[in-house]
């Protein structure tokens, strides 16, 4: 009994945590990163102020998404898996698709409006521009070691730097109601794949 209790606790806590933070990405893109107060966030996480400086010492805290709903392990575990023949492209789709079709909808909506604030918060992008570069950085090395080059490569380097593109590209355009950002994704390096034929 006594090993499951802090599991539990630990648990709880990940959860308010993640609550708490995807209060304040709601309330930073609705209403902007300087108006929202600790206070509005603790009000929409239902929490005291004195919870959410618990979790995040400062307000600027909250806009840090290292940790906030990371797919980076499910990724690479998921890319690693691809069979050997796939492409490159090809086992980055499968593996975007199995990632997302793996979660459950509440996290699948709550990651999509967690990149989206990224993009649309200039606060959030500034903190977060090393996440993209170290996410940038991890896609270099998988490609490369699948296709037995180094990450420095031109190539990985520009196939890496597509994909950043089309994919920023896709969730903007796939963010309006009823419509589907990782569907929008996959059609966009569908046609990366196909070398842009316009």
């Amino acid at each position: 009994m006594s090993t499951a209790e802090p599991g539990l606790r630990e648990r709880k806590k990940a959860r308010t945590r993640a609550v708490i933070q995807q209060q304040a990405l709601r309330l930073f893109r609705e209403q902007g990163f300087p108006a929202t107060t600790v206070e509005q966030v603790a009000a929409a996480a239902e929490v005291s102020p004195s919870t959410v400086f618990r979790y995040f010492p400062t307000k600027d805290d909250l806009a840090v998404l290292d940790d906030h709903l990371s797919l980076a392990a499910a990724i690479t575990r998921t890319f690693e898996a691809q069979p050997a023949e796939l492409t490159a492209m090809q086992a980055l789709r499968a593996t975007l698709r199995a990632t997302f079709d793996a979660l459950p909808d509440a996290d699948r909506a709550a990651r999509i409006e967690r990149d989206l604030a990224m993009l649309q918060v200039p606060e959030l992008w500034a903190v977060n521009a090393r996440l993209v570069r170290r996410g940038l950085r991890t896609l270099a090395e998988l490609v490369a070691r699948r296709v037995g080059r180094e990450p420095q490569d031109p190539a990985v380097r520009a196939f890496t730097g597509a994909v950043l593109g089309v994919s920023v590209q896709a969730l903007v355009d796939g963010s309006g109601a009823g419509t589907d950002p990782m569907a929008a994704l996959d059609e966009a390096l569908a046609l990366l794949e196909a070398g842009l034929p316009l």
